[in-house]
This record gives structure tokens, sequence and C-alpha cells, in this order.
């Protein structure tokens, strides 16, 4: 053990850097959102254009997710992580300069990039934890994070009030923007990939995901389907609005059927000589545990982001409180995040990632059903008591899920995290779109079976076998250290 703990010597400030490196970039994703009726009234734009600027920051996440775990398994987290944090302080300053609706746009559509640093950290985390710690530390980066989003709607309003005058939120913006360099040049200096004397391990070829079977091409092909789907629903969407075209739309349309026909040819030219000749036995791995641990994140991570958006109007028109109370009650779901995502993962640490997932996933399920329930005959302390409880299943699910992300294989462990990290955003574009076609009781539902359906999936995952041989290790260890107090007795 003290062997171990010498090698891993200064994981925790690692972690601790690398999850201001996440929260900073949720810091800067969200910095539009607190200013949303003032920049409406700024600029004079209309609730359609303000509802398109919402859908696009979030849009190019999909895509960006799955392009920046590739490239943080060729250059390693270090450089990408301070690649990303520079590049995305020029969106910041150009949407902090905006004067158009287009200039805002585009600006947005490139910001939504940065939400893709989740899953830098994600390979950098644990490169520098042992499997048997792993739950925890990923979660503690994961949760504590997230929680970028919350500050930026509790401190850049103030900022921008400090500075005054009509132009204060664009002060606020421009300033997430130079925080973005100040922390890169930082984090740059200060961290490295690995701890000493521990090998970075890059996968043997770059363009597409390493598979290990035919089989596992074919459902990586497959899984790569709703990536564009989801893509294809945010233009459906704006193209019912008079911003978007039906010819642009379809142009759009077009180049995601070509961008998927091009993905489907870099998968099978980048594994076709290693599958011809035979994958050695200890370079495989099972594709099938990433697919489950996709529909696992969609299901706890999509539903998260799509109840979030609901819940303020939810609890404002069934218990006829104000717009401020029911924003409070509504912050209660991510405030969770704080302690529930390092829960997730510590249990998975402790009583083993598939277990721990099984039981959560029931549990959210159930919850869901609970959520549907809710009336106006309630007293409202109990359904907050109920969100809150339905909140602690959602994002301790967040952080089992991703304590097994980093054990399906290590040098792809980045392309793993960007895929399921993309089937997150996918999970709430594809709620978000249900929502709009059912009342609040029956969206709760459809999550729940959701949940349920996900719970039975996970019935097929493998437990990692990384985290088995630590346990076994502790097991001897602690036989050891037992036997020794035996003969000192």
């Amino acid at each position: 053990m003290g062997e171990e703990n010498t090698m891993y010597k200064g994981n925790k400030r690692i972690l601790f850097m690398t999850t201001f490196a996440f929260f900073l970039s949720f810091f800067v994703w969200f910095n539009m959102a607190p200013f949303v009726s003032t920049i409406r009234e700024a600029l004079q734009l209309s609730k359609e254009e303000i509802g398109v600027l919402l859908s696009i920051n979030v849009a190019l996440t999909i895509p960006a997710r799955i392009i920046i775990g590739m490239l943080v398994d060729r250059f390693g987290p270090k450089n990408v992580y301070t690649v990303l944090l520079l590049v995305m302080s020029i969106p910041c300053f150009w949407f902090a300069l905006a004067n158009s609706f287009w200039q805002l746009f585009i600006a947005r559509a490139l910001l939504s990039v940065v939400g893709a640093g989740f899953v830098i950290g994600i390979r950098m985390v644990s490169e520098w934890f042992p499997p048997r710690q792993l739950g925890l530390a990923e979660g503690v980066y994961g949760g504590w994070g997230n929680f970028g989003s919350a500050a930026a709607a509790f401190t850049l309003p103030t900022i921008a009030l400090l500075i005054g005058g009509e132009n204060g939120w664009r002060y606020a913006i421009a300033l997430t923007g130079v925080l973005c360099i100040i922390y890169a040049l930082f984090y740059y200096r200060s961290v490295e990939n690995t701890p000493e004397g521990k090998e970075y391990k890059k996968p043997k070829r770059n363009g597409a995901m390493e598979i290990t079977s035919y089989k596992s091409m074919f459902g990586l092909i497959l899984m790569s389907v709703p990536l564009y789907a989801a893509l294809a629903l945010i233009t459906w969407q704006l193209s019912h609005t008079s911003l978007i075209s039906t010819f642009v739309a379809s142009v759009i349309y077009i180049i995601l059927a070509l961008t998927y026909m091009y993905n489907v040819y870099k998968i099978w030219s980048v594994n076709r000589e290693s599958l011809k000749a035979g994958v050695p036995k200890k370079d495989q791995y099972s594709f099938k545990q990433v697919a489950i641990l996709d529909f696992a994140y969609a299901t706890t991570f999509g539903s998260e982001l799509a109840v979030i958006s609901m819940l303020p109007m939810f609890f404002e028109e069934t218990f006829s409180i104000s717009v401020a109370q029911a924003g409070m009650v509504a912050s209660s779901f991510a405030f969770m995040n704080l302690v529930a995502r390092p829960g997730g993962g510590w249990l998975s640490d402790k009583f083993g990632r598939k277990k721990t997932l099984l039981i959560l996933m029931v549990c959210l399920s159930v919850a869901y059903i609970g959520m549907s329930q809710i009336a106006s005959s309630w007293p409202i302390f109990a359904a907050i008591a109920l969100t809150m409880t339905c909140s602690f299943f959602v994002q301790a699910g967040e952080g089992a899920v991703f304590s097994m992300v980093p054990l399906v294989k290590k040098r792809v462990t980045g392309q793993v995290a960007g895929m399921v990290g993309a089937y997150g955003n996918v999970g709430a574009v594809l709620f978000l779109a249900i929502l709009g076609f059912l009342n609040p009781a029956l969206f709760f539902i459809f999550i729940a079976a959701s949940s349920f359906l996900c719970f039975l999936a996970c019935w097929f995952l493998v437990e990692p076998s990384a985290y088995l041989e630590a346990s076994r290790k502790d097991v001897k260890t602690e036989s050891r250290e037992k036997s020794k107090e035996d003969v000192a007795i």
C-alpha cells in the first residue's frame, strides 16, 4: 500500500487543479444564462431568437466530446485542456462584443465546444488514481466541476452590477475569457499527464475509436447513429422557427449524413488491418461495456439537464409560487451534484461498479415514478424532499457510470469518455423533445421507463478486471496485516 501511495504522490493536487479547470469550463459554458433577459432587451431580440441561442449552446458539444476524446488519448490531457481553454477565450470575447443575433449565434455555437472539457479530466484523473479510489476521485471531479454552471448564475450578475452601466454584462462575460487564458497557462505549468515513472498509453491508431472485434465494429457504427440523429433533431426544431429555412435545414441534413458515412469509413479503415490480423487477447475489450454506459449516461445526465430545464415552471404552476421561489427549489436539483456524484463514485469503489449502478438505476426509476405523482395537494416540503432524493439518484448514477468508464480500456479512455459524455447530451436533446409532447406527469414516467430499461441493460455489464484485481490486492493486504497483528499478539 505504501508503494502505491508513493507512485501516485501529488494526486490530490492534480485532482484539485483539474477539477477547477472543469469548473471553469462550465462557468464559461453557461455564462449567458444569467443575462438572458438583459441581452434580449439590450439587443432587441425576440423570444424565438433567445430560444435558438439556448439550443445552439449545447449543439456542438456532442461532436466536440468525440473529437476531444480522440485528441486527449493522442496528445495528453495537459496539452488538450490548455489549448481548449485558450481557444475558448476567443468566442467569449466575441460574445461579449456582439451587437447582432448572428454574431451571438456564431459565438454561442463555438462556445458550446468548451463543454467537452469534461472528457479531458476523466483521462487525467484516471492516470493519477488507483482503481480502488477512482470512483470517488472521478465523482469529485464531475460533481464539483459541474457546479461551475451554478457559480456562473450566482457570481456573474453580481460582477455586472458592481461594474455598472448598460455594458456590465459584457464586461462580466469578457472576464470569463480572461480567466480562461490565465488558468490555461497556469495549468500547463503545474500538471503532468502521469505520475513519475508511469507510462501514458496511447491508441495504436488514430481517426476513430479503436475496437477489437467485427461485432464491436458493428456496435460502434450503430451507436454512432444517435449522435448525428440528435443534431438532426436540433436542426428540425430550428427549422420550425423563422430563423432557419427548410432549404438550410436540408443542407444540414445532407452534411450530417455525409459526415456519418465518412465516420463509418474511418471506423473501417482505422480498424481493418488489426481485425484481419487478429487482436491479441491482452489488447481486447468489449464494446458492449461502452454501449451500456452510453445508455446509462444518456438516462442519468440527459434526464438531469431536461428536468432542470422544466422544474422551475413545474413548481411555479403546481404550487402557485413566485418565479424566484420556483428557481430556488429547482436549483436544489443541481446543488446535489456536490455530494451525490462523489457519493455514487465512492459507493462504486466500496461495493463494486456493476452492483452500485444496478441499484441506483432501479432507485432512479422508482424516484421518477414518485415525481410523476406530485400534485398541488402535496405539502410543498414533501415535493422538495422527493425532488432532492430523485436528484441524488440521478447524480450518484452519473458518478457510478464514470467510475467504470476509465476501466474499460486505458489507452482509449478519452474516446470512451467522449462517447459516453456525448450520449449525455443526446439524452438531454431526446428528453427535451419528448417534453414538448407530454405533460409533466407523463414526462417523468417516460424517464422512469427509460431508467428501468437501463437497469435491465446494466445486468449485461461485466465488472472491470482492473477493479477486481485491485479489490483482491486489498483483501490480500488486509489479510497480511491481520496475520502480523496475530503474530504480535
